[in-house]
């Protein structure tokens, strides 16, 4: 393929590489997630979702009750989807519950004429998602640009992973700090997948759930208010995926109180909310913009934090 065609996204760290290599003229429609950047919302939107967020413990129980009984989480428009005529559909086979799944996409595309190739993404790991850039770039037609961004996005990483280095051993002697990642507040899920291996690169780990620079994490899953407090943070993030600041904020705030989450808070801790929506969360090309906060946040160095990075002191 050169250079193009007709394209529609399924998820918003797929809109976020298109855009990212050069593609976003090409961009013919998206999911009801994407939003980033900000000039792709006008596009049609291909997707819908059958949860209302109300809170983190009744979305916990919608999705629930609908896997339990075989109910659909997302939603298609195939009838849109055959008028946009795309040449290429980019979706993802990694999570189940954060987005279209690959089979109904497969379904709808093998019912159109001509039939649109299909780019699947399934990163497990920090290097699979910046694989997955070079590999969008290059089925697309892209593939200078891929390699252009990738170049660029390595130096940043290789940049903020020296400097986290030398703030380990100066400043903590080789002692990692212990960093509790909340991707889900209740019940509560730690980050998985790349996320604790951004914490690592940072210089920090999270034992509760740990992952080297090489080794992902695995997917998250549920774990009790116990083992958290007993994984002893040092520094604990909440970061709700899918959440915008004021409700992940508010979502905070309904933990805040409660003896577990308390307990953790020993004077020192330090808790920080970052939004759900925009990072960490999203398997795209901003993951490197969440590194570089926490190299920033974690060794108290704001200087090294992006500039206007979604992120608020909470405790």
């Amino acid at each position: 393929m050169t250079g193009g065609g007709r394209i529609v996204s399924m998820l918003p760290s797929a809109s976020e590489m298109v855009c990212l290599v050069g593609g976003e003229e090409y961009l013919v429609g998206r999911s009801h997630e994407d939003d980033y950047p900000a000039s792709i919302t006008k596009l049609p939107i291909v997707t819908g979702q059958n949860t209302v967020f109300t809170s983190s413990a009744d979305v916990d129980r919608q999705v629930s009750e609908s896997l339990a009984q075989g109910d659909a989480l997302y939603t298609i428009d195939a009838e849109l989807l055959q008028q946009l005529k795309p040449s290429v559909i980019v979706t993802q086979d990694l999570c189940h519950v954060c987005a279209i799944d690959l089979q109904t996409v497969e379904r709808i595309a093998n019912r159109m004429n001509p039939k649109p190739k299909i780019i699947t993404l399934n990163p497990m790991t920090f290097k699979d998602v910046i694989e997955d850039i070079l590999r969008v770039g290059t089925e697309l037609g892209f593939a200078e640009n891929a390699e252009a961004a990738v170049k660029a996005l390595n130096n940043r990483v290789e940049a903020a992973s020296s400097i986290a280095s030398h703030l380990l051993e100066t400043v903590n002697k080789g002692v990692r700090p212990r960093v509790l990642f909340v991707e889900w507040t209740d019940p509560v899920y730690p980050g998985g997948h790349w996320t604790p291996q951004l914490i690592h690169m940072a210089g920090a780990t999270q034992p509760i759930k740990p992952a080297t620079e090489l080794v992902g994490a695995g997917p998250s899953a549920r774990v009790t208010n116990e083992a958290c407090v007993e994984s002893d943070p040092e520094i604990i993030i909440i970061s709700p995926c899918g959440l915008k600041m004021p409700e992940a904020t508010r979502e905070a705030d309904l933990i805040r109180d409660l003896p577990w989450f308390k307990q953790m808070c020993k004077p020192g801790v330090r808790v920080a909310i970052v939004d759900g929506n925009e990072m960490f969360n999203r398997p795209g090309p901003r993951l490197v913009d969440a590194l570089e906060f926490l190299v920033g946040y974690i060794w108290n160095r704001e200087d090294l934090i992006p500039k206007g990075f979604p992120y608020a002191k909470y405790i």
